[in-house]
């Protein structure tokens, strides 16, 4: 999760320089920056009126380039950045679809429940004409879907019964606006009562509307009296500005952030004393103020405040979020951080898809239950005080220029999602190729084969489903088959029937391990030389057998049908002391070298075996005597074989004593020690 975490945070990081590259790359062709001012003056007809319509200011009744360019001038100073979103805005607004509603049920759910937002519908009597038609009304949809307002058509021949209890007995137009100032109030439905049926005389009856709904200042009294009052509101905005009314996205966003953020405009048209103005700090108009309890914040100085809803937009959530605001930008950076494991996951493609499938669902189910008890304590009153300082360190934070650069950069690639896609899919391209020049290095093995990683996954699964997997670190001494041996029996009679488990083969590295030593064999240099060579050998030993796990023996059947090996040894009758009778390797290096030392000194060393270890000298395994020097393995049953031949054995997924059966991650009651053993037999 943090490997995931921290490439996800080096994503962003090369999202912010990559923004700068391309800011770069713009002035440098150019000249000019996103913050850059525009001059009006310099603007085509065209331009302009779509700086008015992305603004939300009525113009119909100004002919002239120069009234336009006053208005413009009048709603705000215009940048190079608001240009450019205005006009790619006015090439992606012509996909904007309307809603159709099937009935009573549809209409209440989307509109008459919908508490932060405005709603235009178009009501087609029974046998009726629509009052406004098809291509007005399509620039109608195209116009107000700028403001974040939606629309919808309800033919009353789907649902009449509701029309007539509305009393919807001719075609119109019907607004819904939320009624109080409070957030979740109760909504109201306006009518169309206009004779022009025009698109703009319908969007003057919108903006009028909307803009009733925000605190107008006329004077300077009432501005005096507003400024210097306190009430609970944390967040307001002022519009000082030279217009009849505040521009339509200024209207929609008051509904928008309605309880949250305050909006309001005071009109400065008519005002001959402007002293107070230049007292609370206020020199230019227009003007857009924030007024927060930390002070004044004057919005358009910074990168990317542009006079827009998308960018007012984001500055006051970051300012002012709801928790829903905060769910889905955590359920945003979650899900992207979820998806980094597609391309750190290697091996088969099927293994990726099915591993990212199960860290997006774990993923987002952790996330909406800890989101359960986040939600249950802001409830509380006791954590008002701590929402309140919550808040003023977002407002803190949100307020400076870093901040602005990423709400810049938020809105840029959010206006360009194949530019955020294909970034993402590059890095995670880029991550694929390191995490295999990595595993390459380490000499880690990655599985490939689709079918074979398949045929994997469902082993796991059925031995998962049928054997639930215990903990093999610690050998549990109790068990039911100390208690009942008749269990074991009916393993040992009945082998294919029970499902081999995939057990982890952790347990391995706890088994003992040793050197088989002959006494007198060698020196007391050469012990010294070969004891200190012996943990160096164990530990490499042990890393080429792991190493080599996918080599193991591949014929079962020679072992499981064996009936000789199925019995179980004890401390008298043990197979492997039967070979214990034959001359040991000791006594044939003896031999081999002479008689140098007595033949009591060539004898094995017991005394280096592990207590209760089955004294032995030859490997059930390979059907090899263990040789002067050798590494050996013993398994909780007592048995000891060479440390290749039983960890190949065991990774192969045969977790069980070659001779008895025992469990090989099972802890036994250790047999009794066995006396050592002679090369002489008894006469």
């Amino acid at each position: 999760m943090w490997l995931k975490l921290f490439f996800l945070l080096l994503y962003f990081l090369i999202l912010f320089v990559l923004a700068r590259f391309f800011e770069a790359i713009v002035w440098y062709e150019t000249g000019i920056f996103a913050t850059q001012l525009v001059d009006p003056v310099a603007l085509s007809f065209k331009k302009l009126k779509t700086i008015l319509e992305c603004r939300g200011l009525g113009y119909s009744g100004l002919p002239e380039k120069k009234d336009v360019r006053e208005l413009v001038e009048k709603s705000g100073d215009l940048m190079e950045g608001e240009l450019y979103s205005a006009l790619k805005e006015e090439e992606a607004s012509e996909s904007v679809s309307s809603t159709n509603f099937s009935g009573e049920m549809h209409f209440y759910e989307l509109v008459e429940d919908t508490k932060d937002g405005i709603w235009l519908v178009q009501v087609i009597a029974n046998d009726r004409s629509p009052l406004v038609g098809k291509i007005h009304w399509e620039k109608m949809v195209k116009k107000v879907s700028r403001f974040g307002i939606r629309t919808g058509t309800f033919n009353c021949s789907s649902d009449p019964r509701y029309c007539r209890r509305r009393g919807w007995v001719r075609s119109t137009l019907i607004m819904s606006v939320p009624q109080t100032s409070t957030s979740k109030g109760k909504v109201m439905l306006k009518e169309y009562s206009g004779r022009k049926i025009e698109v703009e005389h319908i969007f003057k009856w919108i903006t009028a509307h909307a803009a009733s709904r925000i605190k107008t200042i006329y004077n300077v009294e009432h501005l005096k009296e507003e400024w210097n009052k306190s009430d609970q509101y944390w967040v307001k905005i002022y519009l000082f500005a030279n217009l009849d009314q505040p521009p339509a996205f200024f209207s929609a966003l008051s509904i928008k952030f309605t309880g949250r953020v305050e909006f309001i405009f005071v009109n400065v048209e008519n005002w001959n004393n402007k002293s107070y103005m230049t007292d609370i700090g206020i020199y230019n108009m227009p003007s857009y103020i924030l007024r927060t309890p930390e002070g004044i914040y004057r919005y358009g100085n910074h990168t990317g405040e542009f006079i827009s809803l998308q960018a007012m937009d984001s500055f006051l959530r970051s300012l002012q979020p709801e928790v829903n605001d905060l769910f889905v930008l955590s359920l945003v950076l979650v899900n992207l951080m979820a998806w980094m494991d597609l391309f750190i996951t290697q091996g088969a493609t099927i293994k990726r898809f099915v591993v990212l499938i199960s860290t997006l669902g774990t993923y987002n189910s952790l996330l909406i239950i800890s989101w359960l008890p986040v939600l249950g304590f802001l409830q509380l009153p006791y954590l008002d005080s701590f929402y309140e300082y919550s808040l003023r360190l977002l407002r803190y934070s949100n307020t400076t220029t870093l901040a602005s650069w990423v709400r810049a950069d938020w809105m840029f690639y959010s206006s360009h999602p194949a530019l955020f896609l294909s970034t993402y899919l590059g890095h995670g391209l880029l991550i694929d190729y390191f995490e295999k020049k990595r595993r390459r290095s380490n000499n880690d093995e990655v599985n490939a084969n689709n079918l074979e990683w398949l045929s994997s996954l469902w082993d796991w699964y059925t031995s998962y489903l049928f054997h639930p997997i215990a903990s093999f670190q610690n050998f549990p001494v109790d068990s039911d088959w100390d208690e009942d041996p008749d269990l074991f029996l009916e393993r040992l009679a009945f082998p294919d029937l029970w499902l081999h488990p995939l057990i982890p083969t952790d347990y391995i590295k706890n088994l003992p391990m040793w050197r088989f030593k002959c006494l007198g064999a060698q020196s007391e240099e050469e012990m010294s030389e070969s004891s200190q060579d012996t943990e160096n050998d164990s530990d490499s030993d042990n890393t080429d057998t792991f190493s080599s796990s996918k080599d193991v023996f591949e014929d079962k059947q020679n072992v499981h049908s064996s009936p000789g090996r199925t019995s179980r040894c004890d401390t008298e009758a043990c197979s492997c002391a039967n070979k214990c009778c034959q001359t040991s390797p000791c006594e044939r290096k003896r031999r081999s070298y002479g008689s140098h030392n007595t033949k009591e000194d060539m004898e094995p060393d017991w005394l280096t075996w592990p207590a209760g270890t089955l004294h032995c000298t030859e490997c059930v395994v390979c059907l090899e005597n263990f040789e002067n020097g050798c590494l050996l393995m013993g398994l909780p049953c007592g048995h000891v074989f060479h440390q290749n031949c039983i960890v190949m054995w065991l990774a192969g997924g045969r977790h069980c004593c070659p001779v008895c059966r025992w469990p090989s991650y099972k802890k036994k009651q250790p047999y009794a020690q066995q006396q050592p053993l002679s090369n002489d037999a008894p006469s």
